[in-house]
């Protein structure tokens, strides 16, 4: 029976642990679930908010259901199907707004990092489990969205959303797993050859080389950043100057204040949108406005006329000749190539840096140009997810094209960045040998004299084989002494027969000097001042100041021994 009961304990914890692991699995594959439920519920409440206020509902409730549902997928990177056309035909609606895009992948972002918390009540789980359950459960909703606007005005393509809802869900909780264990390094596929994988990890491990990355990275997400400033500011300036034509655009399209509303805050999630397509203007390739339009810096080309006549908030769009204005948008990839090459130097060579402190000029060249290469894909991706079809005929081609942006911001940052990193690294380099030459400069004589005084000053001579600071000779001698060199004597007396205080080296007080009456009653006046007078004066007791011997107690004898002195004059008994 015991052999029993000891084999029966480990089982019924392991099977403790796997139950524990089944229903911490089960918990991330419910939070995949509320998390796509929330962000349906947060589109739901803002259609039904529009469905209510609307004086002309063209259906019910459902129908506001399903089209949240669809503006959820349409969220998602998925293309939708509208109708309810004038030719009968479906037309295809595939520019995602990039501001409802934020929602559903912090949604899975947080639900991912959440999951992989340490906590106390139930055994760790793996990266992959986790981004396979939550994905599993996020998936599930989907799904059934796809179901319920199938058939409606506003419906999905199958095919698309099986395609980019789990690549959106699988990259966002992936992003939150890896923040959830620290940003780790993990290993290299296993699928690379071991040599390939080998190399690679010998380069990856080199500090030099981590270092660089991660500064490549930030430097080429900041000089993005600044692109899309720059692309959004151009907008406002296109929405300024054509401000009577966009108010009338966005009263034709609205009559009543509920869908004005709607329409305003259409327009608010495709800011992003607008910012890169601005960004994409200033690079220099432009962007399209329908079948065979393209508005770049030089003019619009294919007929701007008809592309404006399309869709009435294309009215603003920039075209015409102003050769003056049209080139100064070249201002907006300059300041993104400037962004990337302070980003780089101001790690590669701070302020107030040496030469050998600073990075070298290679260096600082290869993470500009990796820089450069960070800015140019990111500008692509958000280039082709930005743009997309909004209907048919002249609407089936919007926005710019993704690989000439992103070659563009290519050519931009790394051909203006990586000079305008050198030059800054060299500037600064040169600043601070300028600023210590003047301080050298300016530097008194008398200054510079104490300072090299200060090295000629005798060495303290802690034993045998000490050196003499003065003249480098080897002193000898056991005890602890200043080393005192014929060459510091002679520097000593010239001092003195010039009038001036002569450097006497420090010696130690004699123990009887220490205990005096006279140099007690200094120290004890010393004590008594920085006290503010707290302190009583110094205690008369008309006493001997010398050592006084210090006898034992009498033992079983009877006799007393000296056993000791001490110092001040005062009387102990040492057991």
């Amino acid at each position: 029976m015991t052999q029993l009961t000891d084999r029966s304990a480990p089982l019924s914890s392991a099977s403790a642990v796997e139950r524990g692991r089944a229903a911490a699995l089960t918990v991330s594959f419910l939070r995949g679930a509320i998390a796509a439920g929330v962000g349906l519920g947060v589109f739901a409440v803002l259609v039904l908010a529009m469905w209510i206020i609307s004086p002309y509902p063209d259906s019910g409730a459902g129908g506001a259901l399903r089209a949240a549902a669809a503006l959820w997928l349409l969220a998602h990177g998925t293309d939708l199907l509208r109708t309810d056309t004038l030719s009968g035909d479906p037309a295809p609606l595939g520019v995602t707004p990039l501001l409802l895009m934020l929602l559903p992948l912090w949604l899975v972002h947080r639900a991912s990092r959440d999951a992989l918390e340490p906590d106390e009540e139930r055994p760790p789980l793996t990266v992959p489990s986790v981004v396979a359950t939550l994905t599993g459960g996020y998936l599930l909703v989907g799904a059934a969205a796809v179901l319920l606007v199938a058939g409606a005005t506003l419906s999905a393509r199958p095919v698309c959303a099986a395609l980019t809802l789990p690549v959106m869900t699988v990259v966002a909780a992936a992003a939150g797993a890896w923040r959830a264990r620290g940003r780790p390094r993990g290993p290299l596929p296993a699928w690379l050859p071991a040599a390939v994988r080998g190399g690679l990890g010998r380069i990856v491990a080199a500090p030099g080389v981590r270092r660089g990355t991660a500064l490549a990275l930030r430097a080429g997400a900041g000089s993005l950043l600044v692109l899309l400033g720059g692309g959004a500011l151009l907008v406002g300036i296109w929405l300024a100057w054509h401000g009577a034509g966009a108010y009338g655009s966005f009263l034709r399209l609205a009559v009543d204040w509920p869908g004005r509303c709607a329409l305003l805050l259409m327009g608010l999630a495709l800011v992003p949108n607008a910012a890169v397509w601005g960004a994409a203007y200033g690079l220099g390739p432009g962007f399209a406005l329908g079948t065979g339009v393209t508005v770049t810096p030089l003019g619009a080309t294919g007929g701007g006329g008809d592309a404006s006549s399309a869709f009435a908030p294309f009215a603003v769009a920039p075209g015409g000749a102003g050769p003056g204005l049209n080139w100064a948008v070249a201002v907006v990839p300059m300041a993104a190539a400037v962004a990337l090459a302070w980003f780089t130097v101001r790690v590669a060579a701070p302020p107030y840096t040496t030469k050998e402190e600073a990075w070298g000029a290679r260096a600082t060249a290869l993470t500009a140009t990796l820089g450069g290469v960070v800015c140019g894909v990111l500008t692509a991706v958000l280039a082709a997810v930005s743009g997309g079809p909004m209907g048919t005929g002249k609407l089936t081609v919007l926005g710019p094209v993704w690989w000439l942006t992103g070659a563009a911001a290519l050519v931009w940052t790394v051909g203006l960045g990586v000079p305008a990193a050198l030059l800054l690294r060299a500037r600064r380099l040169r600043e601070r040998a300028a600023r210590e030459a003047e301080e050298e400069a300016a530097e008194p004589a008398e200054v510079a004299e104490a300072r090299q005084s200060f090295w000629r000053r005798p060495a303290l001579r802690l034993g045998a084989g000490a050196v003499s600071a003065s003249s480098g000779e080897t002193a000898g001698g056991l005890d602890l002494l200043v080393a005192d060199t014929e060459a510091a004597r002679r520097e000593r007396e010239g001092e003195a027969d010039a009038g001036e205080p002569s450097f006497e080296p420090y010696d130690f007080l004699p123990d009887k000097a220490w205990h005096e009456r006279g140099a007690r009653q200094t120290r004890w006046a010393a004590v008594k001042q920085a006290s503010g007078r707290l302190t009583a004066d110094f205690p008369d007791t008309g006493k001997p100041s010398g050592p006084t011997p210090v006898k034992k107690r009498s033992g079983p004898g009877g006799s007393d021994t000296d056993s000791g002195t001490v110092p001040g004059g005062g009387s102990g008994a040492v057991s």
